[in-house]
């Protein structure tokens, strides 16, 4: 079976290729890409965008071949500048299935269309749905930070508010890729319902997704963490919902004033130079002053970009992983803490109860109410034995959701499915 992948970023060994650096996202993708090219009689390529000069790149890794392919400069004409693109790939892959992971960028359009015109069998895997997150993007941002500009932004044309069109411009490519798919592979109830009302007579196939290789190798430990610290994945961007996180931070302190919270990515609050001051987003000013409203500056700490090794020790020194994001599928952030036995929070949002179950793996919270996940925090925080209980009913969980062989048995399944239908 030759099948051709489609994804929004390099892999970390597609990286490499190209310049030397392994970057650390899209692990979902690396772990699962592993498992089937290691299959017998499978041949698999991965194509995906880069800002290059050159229009495509062939790069042969190990077991996988990947091809690059370019944006267009001008955006009008980019659908038509991919699908050349992507027809000159498919005439050199031949493949009998083209999977294409994610609907969030046109590339995914300019795909099936042109994996339509050729009659070659494809797929889309939901990751987020741009159309349905651009609902959520402002949640509850004051007006005066959503129609804002800082410097970088005004130079970029790129404040809340048109960060949040823009989402929605890119749903009306992402709605008709949909419309003009015949198969989906979902997780959630959540997908399943959004992209039904979409296209109510795609095939819905289901399938979970598996995770990093590193994060099945550990199980968390109440003895090795630091007690009282949280930790968030991201959250440079309103949906991630850091703002809800440190609103509920001062109740946390009041019952447990040596609570830390740890945040992923780099510190995109700070203005020691004018250079940080130039790069802040209305974004980082809005988190900025709740920082100082709050007096959180000593209670918060940035952790920068952190790789595959150092996110799996991040969630292990922890007492509790927090979610606590507006809108999302079924974030492998979570999926990541709960297979190491981390106790969660989380948001009641999108697929989430689909992935965690309120009171049996963690706790689950309403969106909008930091003072629920504040009171949920001091629950993890006060009570060590029933906490240790979700973290290994968690870890059950997730080892279930995220099984290596069942999820690749099944993604071969649906393979064979697509392709025999007429």
């Amino acid at each position: 079976m030759k099948i051709l992948w489609l994804t929004n970023i390099p892999l970390p060994e597609a990286s490499k290729l190209i310049n030397g650096d392994s970057l650390p996202y899209g692990g979902w993708l690396d772990g699962a890409s592993e498992s089937l090219s290691a299959v017998n009689n499978i041949s698999l390529s991965i194509v995906f965008p880069v800002h290059d000069k050159r229009p495509i790149r062939i790069l042969k890794g190990e077991k996988i071949v990947f091809y690059t392919f370019s944006p267009a400069k001008n955006k009008h004409k980019e659908h038509l500048f991919q699908e050349v693109q992507f027809e000159e790939i498919l005439n050199i892959v031949e493949p009998d299935i083209v999977h294409i992971y994610g609907t969030e960028f046109p590339h995914t359009l300019a795909m099936i269309k042109k994996c339509n015109s050729k009659n070659i069998k494809s797929i889309i895997s939901i990751q987020g749905l741009v159309s349905v997150y651009a609902k959520h993007y402002l949640p509850s941002i004051p007006p005066k930070f959503q129609n804002r500009f800082t410097f970088k932004e005004f130079i970029k044309q790129d404040n809340l508010e048109q960060q949040r069109r823009k989402f929605v411009a890119r749903g009306k490519c992402e709605i008709e890729a949909i419309k003009k798919t015949k198969n989906i592979i979902g997780r959630t109830t959540w997908d399943r319902a959004c992209t039904l009302q979409i296209n109510k007579d795609v095939h819905y196939h289901f399938c979970n997704e598996t995770l990093r290789n590193e994060f099945y190798e550990h199980e968390w430990s109440f003895d090795n963490c630091e007690k009282h610290s949280i930790f968030i994945s991201q959250g440079s961007y309103p949906i991630k919902g850091l703002h809800f996180m440190l609103e509920a931070m001062p109740l946390i302190l009041n019952r447990f004033p040596d609570a830390k919270l740890y945040i992923a990515g780099p510190n995109f609050v700070k203005s020691d130079t004018v250079e940080d001051k130039l790069r802040m987003s209305s974004y980082g000013k809005f988190i900025q002053e709740i920082i100082r409203k709050n007096h959180l500056m000593d209670k918060i700490e940035f952790t920068g970009i952190l790789n595959e090794n150092q996110m799996c020790k991040k969630y292990l020194s922890v007492n509790v992983f927090v979610c606590p994001s507006a809108i999302e599928n079924s974030p492998n952030s979570l999926g990541e803490a709960m297979i190491l036995g981390v106790p969660c929070v989380a948001s009641d949002v999108g697929g989430v109860t689909d992935m965690m179950k309120h009171r049996e793996d963690g706790f689950v919270y309403q969106v909008d109410a930091p003072y629920m996940l504040a009171y949920y925090v001091g629950e993890i925080f006060d009570n060590n034995e029933s906490t240790s209980i979700f973290g290994k009913n968690a870890r059950e969980h997730a080892l279930k959701t995220h099984d290596k062989e069942i999820n690749l048995e099944r993604l071969l399944s649906i393979y064979s499915e697509v392709i025999a239908q007429g």
